[in-house]
């Protein structure tokens, strides 16, 4: 029990708890923000009263790809704000902060494993063969 009760309150679980809310509540808006001033917008340019009811139907079955087509309005926005407002500024800011790589050290093969090892090492690392150091 000990096990799970620290699993409920590592601060991670917290983090993407209140991030799946902020989330819910963030598409929540912005399908309102599509079906009430984007879909009319639509709909008014292409002469329709209400776009998200646009549909076709084969052997009596309904298609509405007004529908479809206002959640992927919907997505595209989502994805739009989630990338300049979150995604972007995130990696220029681990760019800013972030430490460049170690440059890696120089090798060469032992002659008698050909395994690769430090330029400047005595002894190879996998057969144990002596090696003459390469100059500093």
């Amino acid at each position: 029990m000990s096990g799970f009760k620290a699993f409920l309150l590592r601060g991670n679980l917290i983090d993407v708890a209140v991030g799946i809310v902020i989330g819910v509540a963030f598409t929540t808006v912005i399908n309102g923000l599509v079906k009430d001033l984007f879909t009319p917008l639509i709909a008014a340019l292409g002469g329709k009263r209400d776009f998200s009811q646009l549909s076709f139907t084969v052997n009596h079955s309904r298609f509405l790809y007004g529908d479809f087509i206002n959640a992927l309005i919907s997505f595209v926005i989502v994805a739009a704000v989630l990338y300049f407002l979150v995604v972007s500024p995130y990696a220029r800011l681990k760019a800013v902060f972030e430490k460049p790589p170690a440059p890696e050290p120089p090798t060469r093969d032992c002659p008698e494993c050909l395994s690769s090892v430090p330029a400047r090492a005595r002894r190879c690392a996998f057969c144990t063969a002596q090696l003459t150091p390469a100059e500093a």
